[in-house]
């Protein structure tokens, strides 16, 4: 015989939980780097300054990439109420920071491409032009960081302390993906203009104007990998793939924990996660024990209040 029971250990509305700070701030860094796109593409033109030009287009797959994360806030929060999603939105989320760090790629490809076409054919370079421009998007970019960072703390004041109260050691609560994704833009543009100025200062004062394009490399690559951290990372989300996450073996435990030793085998067991936080699990359970329930594993499962929801099946072998 078995006993299934499918229950929400949690009401709905706690698989999203809304970052409206980091909506917020994505929205005004998303603006900040528009706007100063702009002026760099302006005055590019208008000094016939390929470095400005360069800088300014460079600065537009940030934008872009900001505006993708943003939509992806504004979505998540427009569909929150619908039903269609068993889950909630949160998942848009972290599918906008999917596309951010492919973006990021994208941008590192064409710093790769640009540095060596520069290597191979050497432009003269108005440093002191130049080196404005780069101290100006560092600045910028700062201020960007800081408008995110002060972002992340809103969403997270405590560090989700009383959250994480019954989690026996499990791992602390995860970041938010999409708000990594905007901040890791921020950091790579504020990384490459610092790589900048060092390589135009070089090139200025001792003549190595070589080191340029060679930085130019230097910065893809630092571009790159933060790019591959963040799409392994919200992969993980998009693919479900959890079952090395510090809470399976915590449901373990508290399965098999259910009766003497022998007397329950779990024989089935998947974990996802639905929001940052929160995961859902199907459990399948063979025991010789008559009064074991579906309703009592439940109860014991709702010591660890990141499991959301729960598909629960029992089969009693001393019945079958």
């Amino acid at each position: 015989m078995a006993e299934i029971l499918t229950s929400a250990l949690r009401h709905h509305h706690r698989f999203h939980h809304g970052n409206a700070a980091g909506e917020r701030g994505t929205r005004a860094v998303m603006w900040i780097t528009a706007a100063t796109m702009v002026v760099e593409i302006t005055a590019g033109w208008w000094f016939n300054s390929m470095a400005l030009l360069a800088d300014g287009w460079h600065m537009s797959t940030h934008a872009v990439a900001l505006g993708v994360s943003a939509l992806a806030y504004a979505a998540s929060r427009r569909y929150a109420e619908d039903r269609r999603f068993a889950f909630g939105t949160w998942k848009i989320e972290v599918l906008g920071g999917f596309a951010s760090a492919l973006f990021l790629l994208g941008v590192a490809a064409f710093m790769v491409f640009a540095s060596v076409e520069r290597i191979l054919q050497p432009q003269s370079i108005r440093y002191q032009e130049a080196i404005a421009v780069a101290v100006l998007g560092l600045v910028v970019n700062i201020v960007c960081a800081l408008i995110l960072g002060k972002a992340h703390h809103q969403g997270h004041p405590h560090d989700h302390g009383a959250h994480n109260h019954h989690h026996h050691g499990s791992a602390p609560a995860h970041d938010d993906l999409n708000l990594r994704a905007a901040y890791l833009h921020v950091v790579a543009d504020a990384a490459t203009s610092v790589l900048a100025i060092v390589a135009l200062a070089g090139g200025w004062w001792l003549g190595w104007a070589w080191l340029d394009p060679v930085m130019g490399v230097v910065g893809a690559g630092l571009v790159a990998y933060w790019a591959k951290g963040l799409i392994v990372a919200t992969s993980k989300v998009l693919l479900d793939r959890e079952m090395d996450d510090p809470v399976v073996d915590e449901i373990r435990e508290v399965v098999e924990g259910a009766g003497p030793e022998g007397t329950v085998t779990l024989t089935d067991l998947h974990v996802w996660r639905v929001s940052r936080e929160s995961y859902a699990c199907a459990i399948a359970v063979s025991t010789s024990l008559p009064d074991l329930t579906p309703a009592s594993l439940r109860r014991r499962l709702a010591v660890h209040d990141e499991v959301v929801h729960a598909t629960i099946e029992i089969h009693h072998a001393s019945h079958a």
